[in-house]
């Protein structure tokens, strides 16, 4: 027999180890049974010999099944841990590609949200403007008109910082007020209004106006008349008796009361 050197012998595996290391017991039981014992005690010594053999050779083999069975059970999980790592990996970049995409979204509302800001602060002093010019034409306008647009004017904040009106309520009602304005200087407006007279005395009158900037109007009896006018202060009337019948004609005229005529009125113009 060969003889094998001490690095062959730790070259082996574990299990063929322990199966040489059982044959070498059973060889040297068999040895020292023909020395030493009987022939049947050598028997029996090489048969429990024998069987210790097998049933290191069964453990051996069942190892070498449940080794195998494992690593195979092992490498189904490394695949299934790397297929679950490429997938993981796959949804980063899908996350990151997404990510990115959102940021450049966001980039763009963000430009986009200080664009609007910029035009919506334009405006903003624009309606404003708008606001302050219309109230100082209002201060100037006849009664009947105020009265008109009142509930619209009223809105117009006092002070356009702290106010809780949006910027379209306060477009509306600018334009509201416009509109209106524009309507009634296309008029002729009759209206019954309480006037002071030049004694100081107050007597209840007829007044026309003709659009924003003229007017005229006559007491009951036709006697008493004066012609208004609009400047920055608010109406000038000057007394104007003898005209009196002319505008209380007019007024019939536009009141459907006389026939149609032509009447000549003086004008002031400011």
């Amino acid at each position: 027999m060969q003889r094998m050197d001490d690095k062959q012998v730790r070259s082996r595996p574990w299990w063929r180890k322990a199966a040489l290391a059982a044959g070498f017991a059973a060889a040297i039981a068999l040895m020292a049974a023909g020395g030493v014992a009987s022939q049947g005690s050598a028997i029996d010594d090489a048969r429990a010999a024998l069987e210790r053999w097998v049933e290191v050779r069964k453990t051996i083999s069942q190892e070498q099944r449940d080794f195998t069975l494992k690593k195979e059970v092992l490498a189904d999980r490394i695949e299934l841990v790397e297929r679950d790592i490429e997938s993981v990996k796959a949804k980063i970049e899908e996350a990151k590609a997404t990510i990115s995409e959102t940021e450049k979204k966001t980039a763009e509302l963000a430009a986009e949200n200080d664009k609007l800001k910029a035009e919506a602060a334009r405006k903003s002093e624009l309606v404003t403007a708008l606001e302050r010019r219309v109230g100082t034409l209002l201060a100037r306008s006849p009664d009947p008109i105020r009265e008109r647009v009142k509930v619209l004017s009223q809105r117009f904040p006092a002070d356009p910082a702290t106010t809780k009106l949006s910027l379209s309520e306060r477009w509306q009602n600018v334009v509201g007020v416009l509109n209106e304005m524009n309507k009634f200087q296309r008029e002729l407006v009759v209206a019954s209004e309480v006037r002071t007279l030049a004694d100081g005395s107050s007597a209840e009158v007829a007044t026309i106006y003709l659009g924003l900037g003229q007017a005229y109007y006559v007491n009951a009896t036709a006697t008493v008349a004066a012609i208004g006018t609009s400047n920055a202060s608010g109406w000038t009337w000057t007394p104007a008796n003898e005209i009196a019948p002319l505008v209380a004609q007019v007024i019939g005229i536009v009141k459907g009361e006389k026939v149609a005529a032509f009447v000549q009125l003086p004008v002031k113009v400011q």
